[in-house]
């Protein structure tokens, strides 16, 4: 397992447990909680796999990453 396959998991793990909050704010709260516990690396590297492997994501995950991805303080 390459550990790009095992952040996916997880930030889609995340995005399934908010989804009962309603898309938008699931989306808000898992960009946040990827902010605030991942660190520098992971978050690199799974902005990283989003623009390669955008299938592999859930909608709420792929929007979220992609906040993060946009994010300059993760630049």
């Amino acid at each position: 397992m390459q550990p790009a396959d095992k952040l996916v998991r997880m930030v889609n793990q995340i995005a399934r447990n908010l989804a009962v909050r309603g898309e938008d704010h699931a989306v808000v709260a898992a960009a946040d909680h990827i902010r605030k516990f991942w660190d520098p690396r992971m978050r690199a590297t799974i902005c990283a796999h989003l623009a390669k492997h955008d299938d592999d994501f859930l909608p709420i995950a792929r929007r979220a990453v992609v906040i993060v991805a946009g994010d300059p303080a993760d630049a």
